[in-house]
């Protein structure tokens, strides 16, 4: 059930209306979520569904468990023994194919030949933010972090509450199960807010990434050799501008669906493509899962605490476990090995005392200059992202060197779309709030009209059929 079908207005209408007759009775109205969140779940393969209601049961025990006893030793046990069952289940999923592909390689280079048969696994929708999901509940309880014993409603809806559910923003149990304590209050819900996220979001998906995505990103990305050195450029900052437009377009359907419903979701973009530095981008690109690698696993490594070196090599782990999180292939583990090794020049760079380095970070135009430098870093890192092989990657780089030519595939449309995508992103926030503030002095009644009818050109307006969103595969 995707965001921008006519199947998700039919469910979301009527969950919406339940969900607010019912929020007197507080244990009501999260038992009709969860159940929600279970069908919306459910309505994409009801088969992974036992899969989503089983992690989300080792997670409530776990946690429970933890908050149980204060001795140190005993919560490292039980924090390890709940985080490795969890983490099996993904890697059982994800990353069996890939981890036997490796031993196959590896004993094929000293001479064993092994032909093991796999059975064929589907990777349900979602597993890995749900997973990450029940670990955040997990830690949380583990640093004591909730202010009581996590109820078992609770747990289950943190986990599995549909506007997140299947591609984010990763929420952290300490911030949204004090959300689900009390009972919501109309008069406190920004209606225009989420209903303009919800048009935003729906214009990002549907006219900029849908667009770009038939228009050329995925012809390019096809048949590289057969596509002019121009193209194939127009088709980098293309998928640039469409991956973006595509996940941040989900958040903010998801953030203002949330919203609608009662529920703060965080923020998870911040204008990436203004960044000047690595650093800077990742705290501005997919926030949510920027500051759960953060936190969960860069900090507990040791962060910057123990020197310069080891500061490095956990910069390096917590990116290549990053690359690897989004798939399991080789090109994804360079993708995290390619920003981890950013991450690492910059923070050199930074802190050289090098005397040509100073008067360059000095230099007036140095902003503009980093920004530009590091857009295009990142759309290097996007093709090895987009390809499907490695050696995929290269062939799309290579393309770079065929003729600049200039073809029929070149339309407004598609530089209007490219422009928007990514030079969009410095629009003021300012801007936003305008068009919000303006919307929230309609009635209610005309702000519900003007959303059906922007949804009504936004489909009229957008490619035939809807593509699934990118991070679903995630």
């Amino acid at each position: 059930m995707l965001f921008p079908t006519a199947e998700y207005v039919l469910f979301f209408l009527p969950v919406l209306l339940i969900a607010w007759l019912s929020r007197r009775w507080l244990a009501g109205h999260k038992a009709f979520l969860l159940l929600a969140s279970y069908f919306f779940y459910g309505y994409w393969d009801w088969r992974f569904l036992p899969l989503l209601i089983g992690i989300s049961f080792i997670a409530w025990i776990s946690t429970r468990a933890l908050q149980a006893t204060d001795d140190i030793r005993r919560k490292k046990v039980r924090l390890a023994i709940g985080v490795t069952a969890s983490l099996s289940i993904l890697a059982f999923f994800k990353y069996l194919g890939f981890a036997t592909g490796i031993a196959v390689d590896t004993l094929a280079a000293i001479g064993i030949h092994w032909s093991p048969i796999l059975p064929e696994i589907a990777l349900p929708v979602g597993v890995s933010f749900f997973v990450f999901h029940g670990i955040s509940l997990m830690m949380d309880g583990y640093r004591s972090k909730l202010q009581e014993k996590a109820p078992l409603l609770d747990s289950l809806l943190y986990i599995a509450f549909f506007p997140q559910l299947v591609a984010g923003p990763i929420l952290r149990a300490a911030s949204f199960l004090p959300q689900l304590r009390t009972k919501r209050d109309a008069s406190s819900i920004d209606v225009s807010q989420g209903m303009v996220l919800i048009v935003i979001g729906l214009v990002k998906k549907v006219l900029i990434a849908n667009h770009l995505a038939t228009a050329i990103v995925d012809q390019v990305f096809e048949t590289p050799v057969a596509r002019s050195g121009l193209e194939v450029l127009l088709g980098i900052y293309g998928y640039a501008a469409q991956i973006y437009c595509d996940f941040s377009g989900y958040t903010d359907i998801a953030i203002g669906c949330a919203l609608l419903l009662g529920y703060q979701f965080p923020k998870n973009f911040d204008s990436p493509y203004v960044a000047a530095s690595p650093q800077e981008f990742w705290h501005r690109w997919h926030i949510s899962l920027s500051s759960w690698l953060r936190d969960y696993l860069y900090i507990p490594l040791g962060g910057s605490r123990k020197g310069p070196i080891r500061l490095q090599v956990n910069l390096m782990l917590t990116m290549l476990l990053g690359g690897l999180w989004h798939g399991a292939a080789w090109n994804f583990v360079f993708w995290g090995a390619l920003h981890g090794g950013a991450l690492v020049v910059h923070r050199q760079w930074s802190e050289s005392g090098n005397g040509i380095v100073q008067r360059v970070r000095n230099w007036r135009g140095w902003p503009m200059m980093a920004r530009i430098i590091c857009f295009h870093f990142v759309c290097f890192g996007w093709v090895f992202f987009r390809a499907p092989t490695w050696g995929h990657s290269w062939e799309v780089l290579k393309a770079l060197g065929n003729p600049w030519t200039v073809g029929p595939w070149l339309t407004g449309g598609i530089l209007l779309a490219i422009l928007l995508g990514v030079l969009g992103q410095a629009l003021p926030a300012k801007v936003r709030q305008f068009v919000q503030d303006g919307c929230s002095r309609w009635p209610l009644v005309v702000q519900g009209l003007a959303l059906a009818v922007a949804v009504l050109l936004i489909d009229a307006m957008g490619p035939s059929g809807i593509a699934p969103f990118i991070y679903f595969q995630f």
